[in-house]
C-alpha cells in the first residue's frame, strides 16, 4: 500500500465507524469548547497583524528593486511565490475580522478587515456574508456556498465524469489544478462557481441578482445592497491606486510587484478551502441527512508545518475548531483543536498526507459525487 493512500483509507474507516446517532448535536459540540477560548488578547491579535503587515511590506518593497528584464524572470517568479505566501497572512486576518474574531470593537474590526481585503482586491462585506452562509451550511449540497460538488446524475456532474474518463486521471488532474488555482477564485467571486443548488447562477459578489427561479433564494438579500456597494467602493479605490502607480512607474512594474503575489495569494486561498472540505472519504449531505454538526465535522485539518502555520496563523491546521466556533481567535484555536480531538477522537479529522500529495489526489480523483446506499450521503 502506498503512503499516500493510507490517510484516505483512514478517513474512510473513520466514516464507516460513525453512525448518524453518534454525531453530537450542535449544542453539545459548541459546549465542549470553553468560553475563555473566545477571549481577546490584544498582544497576540495586534502582534499577528504587525507580523503579517511588516513582512508583507518588506516583501513588496523588494519587488521594486527587481529589474524589468527577461533575465530576471526566475527572480520575479521567486518574488511572487514568497510575497504572495507572506501576504496570505493578511488575508487570513481579514477573514478573522469577518467572523468577529479579531477585536471586540466591531467598528474597528470592520475597518481593519475592510482595509486588508480591499488591498487584496477582495469585496470584504460581500465575501463575509457568503462565507457566513458557507459556515452555516458546510457540506450541504443544496444550501452549501462553496466547494459544493456536482451530483453524478446532474448535467454538470455527467460532464465532469465524462471528462475524467476521456482525459484520464493525469490530464484531468492538471486541468482541475489549473482551473481551481488560477481561475477558481475570480469565477467564484463573479459567478458563484461551486456554490450550492439553492442559489442559482450567477451569484456574483459585485451585483444583486434581480430574479430567481421557483425554489431558489437570494445569497445576498435586497437589504444587503448597501454593504455590497461599500465593498465595491473599496475595490474601486484600490484599482485607482494601482492605476495611478502604473502611470507613475509603469504598468509592467505594477503587474510584477502587485500582480504576481496576487495570483499566489488567490492560489493559497483555494488550496486551503479545497483541502479543508474535499477528499475521497468526505461525505456531502442533502437536505434529508444534513445537520449542522455533521457538516462542520467533515472539515479536515492538515499538516502545513510550523512556517506556514506561523505565516498563515494556523488556518489550515485548526480548521475543524474554526468551523465549530468561528468566533475563536486563531491563537486560541490550537487549544480548541486539542480539546475537540480529545473529546471526539473518531470525528475530528486530521489527514497526515503531505499537502502536495493530498492536493494531487483531490485534483485528479474528485469529480462528481454519488449517493451511498449505506448512509445516504454523497461521496466522490
Amino acid at each position: 500500500m502506498s503512503a499516500s493512500a493510507t490517510p484516505t483509507l483512514r478517513l474512510e474507516r473513520c466514516l464507516e465507524s460513525v453512525s448518524p446517532d453518534r454525531y453530537p448535536s450542535k449544542a453539545e459540540l459548541l459546549s465542549c469548547l470553553p468560553a475563555e477560548l473566545n477571549r481577546f488578547d490584544p498582544i497576540k491579535a495586534w502582534g499577528s497583524l504587525a507580523l503579517s503587515a511588516g513582512l508583507s511590506l518588506l516583501a513588496y518593497a523588494s519587488g521594486t528593486l527587481i529589474p524589468l528584464q527577461w533575465a530576471a524572470l526566475p527572480l520575479w517568479l521567486l518574488y511572487g511565490v514568497v510575497t504572495g505566501t507572506v501576504a496570505m497572512g493578511l488575508w487570513v486576518l481579514a477573514h478573522e475580522c469577518g467572523h468577529n474574531a479579531f477585536h471586540p470593537n466591531r467598528r474597528l474590526e470592520a475597518c481593519v478587515g475592510f482595509l486588508l481585503h480591499s488591498l487584496l482586491l477582495v469585496p470584504y462585506f460581500s465575501w463575509a456574508r457568503s462565507h457566513a452562509v458557507h459556515h452555516a451550511h458546510c457540506n450541504h449540497l443544496e444550501g452549501g456556498e462553496t466547494h459544493v460538488p456536482p451530483r453524478s446524475d446532474s448535467r454538470s456532474g455527467q460532464i465532469t465524469e465524462d471528462l475524467k474518463r476521456k482525459l484520464g486521471s493525469r490530464r484531468f488532474g492538471l486541468i482541475s489544478m489549473l482551473n481551481h488555482l488560477i481561475l477558481g477564485w475570480p469565477l467564484y467571486l463573479f459567478f458563484g462557481a461551486t456554490g450550492g443548488e439553492d442559489y442559482g447562477r450567477p451569484t456574483s459578489h459585485f451585483w444583486m441578482r434581480s430574479s430567481l427561479e421557483p425554489g431558489q433564494r437570494h445569497l445576498f438579500p435586497p437589504a444587503f445592497r448597501r454593504l455590497m456597494v461599500r465593498s465595491n467602493l473599496g475595490l474601486v479605490a484600490m484599482l485607482l491606486v494601482l492605476a495611478g502607480l502604473s502611470l507613475q512607474f509603469s504598468a509592467l512594474r505594477v503587474l510584477g510587484v502587485y500582480g504576481l503575489p496576487y495570483l499566489v495569494v488567490n492560489a493559497w486561498l483555494v488550496i486551503y478551502t479545497w483541502l479543508q472540505h474535499t477528499d475521497l472519504g468526505i461525505p456531502h449531505f442533502s437536505n434529508e441527512h444534513w445537520t449542522w454538526a455533521k457538516g462542520a465535522l467533515q472539515t479536515v485539518d492538515r499538516p502545513y508545518g510550523p512556517l506556514l502555520n506561523l505565516l498563515h496563523h494556523g488556518i489550515g491546521s485548526t480548521h475543524v475548531c474554526h468551523h465549530v466556533n468561528s468566533a475563536i481567535p486563531h491563537y486560541n484555536a490550537w487549544r480548541g483543536t486539542a480539546i475537540l480531538r480529545q473529546r471526539y477522537p473518531e470525528l475530528v479529522r486530521y489527514d497526515r498526507t503531505p499537502i502536495h500529495r493530498a492536493l494531487w489526489r483531490i485534483a485528479s480523483r474528485c469529480g462528481a459525487v454519488r449517493r451511498s446506499p449505506l448512509d445516504g450521503a454523497f461521496y466522490y
